[in-house]
């Protein structure tokens, strides 16, 4: 209970701050102190649990948004920080660092303890908690994607790239870590971009000097790429381009299929360019690369084969404010869908080597579109001969024959 007791004596200060400040009366203050020796009680224990911490640190949560209110309210006049301007804080944090010293392996913990620190500003904070958590779970990407962010946050690119990097060695299975790199470096781009506009880069014969003079004071620091691509110069018009091509990206799109050939990994990172707030022609750049990338590391694999075949389909589909009943209509569409149809058709008859996975992955497709309940007849009709085409053929999978039996049922007891 000496524990207890010393906790007691260390809040004496910043309840009597409170109480004169008028944030608090002395029945409050009185509640707070039976509260938290509840809680204190609790964590003395012989074997605390990880939610007893957690409850103590919500508890002080919701007491430091109501100071913060009271404060807003009364419309304090405002003086030199006192004690209870950052005792509540502080003391989350505090009971954070006692839970972490007897659950050290908890990533989940970390991680909230993380996320206290950023909402309430403690940048310094921040960075010493992800240093200490992936010294501990260096497997954990996680904990890299967040610290990268953090230090993106912080105009730090060089420190996030650096992070990731490190992640990437240790885990180089990890989608969401390949994915979050894309995404930075697909950011990098975007975000120069803005720069050479702001200073007029853009233009071949425009002088740069006295706009980076200019502007240099509202600048992150400059990479290495950055001070190659502003050089006057023929140099410095191709290190642009490149950029602006997106050289970068596909270079760490190569370097994510040699390391993770995986369907998952090429579906992500196609989600990812095509939602991400870049310029059309970056875009179209970056999922053409990504696509050649997947033909070359997955060639024969049914699920590259259906996503190289539909890639017209998902850039239909993913349109804001597709109508699902317009779209089945339109002769877009239509186009799509047979120059989708006759591609996978054709990998199918080949007869690859993994014939009844091709087979699986086919007839998926089609029971995916002729589901669709807004699709015309005729397709949902031309979509059915293709399969029964297939089926018919020598040495075809049974499992053809049995989905075009399945497809044609519903059609036979309506008559």
């Amino acid at each position: 209970m000496e524990r207890v007791q010393f906790q007691q004596e260390q809040m004496l200060a910043e309840l009597k701050d409170l109480v004169q400040k008028s944030l608090f009366n002395q029945s409050e203050v009185k509640q707070i102190v039976k509260k938290r020796t509840q809680f204190e009680t609790a964590l003395v224990r012989r074997i605390p649990k990880k939610s007893d911490f957690l409850r103590y640190a919500a508890y002080e949560m919701n007491l430091e948004q109501l100071r913060r209110k009271r404060v807003e309210r009364l419309k304090l006049e405002k003086t030199a920080s006192s004690i209870s301007d950052y005792a509540l804080v502080r003391r989350q944090f505090q009971i954070f660092e006692r839970a972490l010293k007897k659950f050290k392996s908890d990533v989940g913990l970390w991680i909230q303890y993380i996320q206290v620190a950023k909402r309430e500003g403690a940048r310094s904070l921040v960075g010493r908690i992800t240093a200490r958590a992936l010294q501990l779970h260096p497997r954990t990407p996680a904990l890299y994607i967040i610290a990268a962010s953090h230090e993106l946050n912080h105009m730090s690119p060089s420190a996030a790239r650096a992070l990731l990097q490190r992640g990437l060695r240790l885990n180089a299975e990890s989608v969401d870590m390949w994915r979050e790199y894309v995404r930075m470096e697909m950011g990098f781009v975007e975000g120069m971009r803005r720069r050479w506009t702001v200073l007029g880069i853009h233009e071949e014969d425009h002088p740069i000097a006295e706009a980076e003079t200019t502007a240099k004071e509202d600048m992150a620091p400059l990479t290495p790429e950055e001070i190659a691509a502003e050089k006057g110069g023929d140099e410095g018009e191709r290190a642009r381009q490149a950029i602006m091509d997106g050289a970068i990206v596909k270079s760490v799109i190569l370097s994510a299929a040699k390391a993770l050939p995986s369907i998952n990994l090429f579906s992500a990172l196609e989600v990812l360019i095509r939602s991400y707030p870049s310029q059309e022609r970056l875009r179209t750049a970056l999922l053409d690369h990504l696509y050649r990338v997947l033909k070359d590391t997955l060639h024969g694999d049914p699920h590259a084969v259906k996503m190289l075949a539909t890639r017209k389909l998902r850039e239909l589909t993913s349109q804001e404010n597709s109508d699902d009943s317009v779209m089945a209509e339109g002769e877009e569409f239509i186009d799509a869908l047979q120059a989708a149809n006759e591609s996978f058709s054709a990998a199918v008859g080949a007869g690859s080597t993994n014939a009844s996975g091709m087979a699986d992955v086919y007839v998926e497709f089609i029971e995916e579109w002729c589901k669709l309940p807004t699709l015309d007849p005729n397709l949902r009709a031309y979509l059915i001969a293709s399969l029964r085409k297939l089926a018919r053929q020598p040495n075809a999978p049974p499992l053809l024959q049995a989905a075009h039996i399945q497809l044609i049922l519903p059609s036979k007891k309506a008559n």
